[in-house]
């Protein structure tokens, strides 16, 4: 399907040149569907944040301290759960439709649209040697010398 080769090739580019947390997968779900999952462990709904601004998508996530929650002393720390935005490049047609937290995984779903078929007819008309486009008034004053 049009659209999806290039987000694909977009994604792929950003995913080399950005850092590698939080993980995600891109999934085509069927043609006109994608999924983009982030595995968001720690983090809760009002943690995350998604926004679309022209064709970026960018997922943010900053986990804010309970002040009133104990101290904790961890012996080994590994969840991560730092800050962290991840920005994709979105194809033209491509929007986002939906976005559910499941189990530490961030679902994603975007559409692929159909683009609209516009319809237009274009008038012929006709044009003198010189290449100027003949006017009927100019026409008829030709005939009548």
């Amino acid at each position: 399907m049009l659209g999806f080769d290039s987000l694909e090739r977009m994604l792929d580019r950003a995913a080399k040149n950005s850092e590698s947390y939080p993980p995600y997968n891109i999934e085509q779900i069927d043609p006109s569907h994608l999924q983009i999952t982030i595995a968001v462990a720690g983090f809760g709904e009002d943690d995350l944040s998604i926004e679309v601004q022209d064709k970026q998508l960018t997922v943010s996530g900053r986990r804010v301290e309970d002040e009133n929650a104990p101290a904790r002393r961890y012996l080994y720390r590994g969840i991560a759960s730092r800050q962290f935005q991840r920005s994709f490049v979105l194809a033209d047609g491509i929007e986002v439709e939906d976005a559910h937290l499941d189990n530490g995984l961030l679902h994603i779903d975007l559409k692929q649209n159909e683009p609209e078929q516009k319809i237009r007819q274009i008038k012929i008309s006709k044009k003198e040697h010189g290449g100027k486009i003949e006017k009927p008034s100019e026409k008829a004053k030709i005939e009548k010398k």
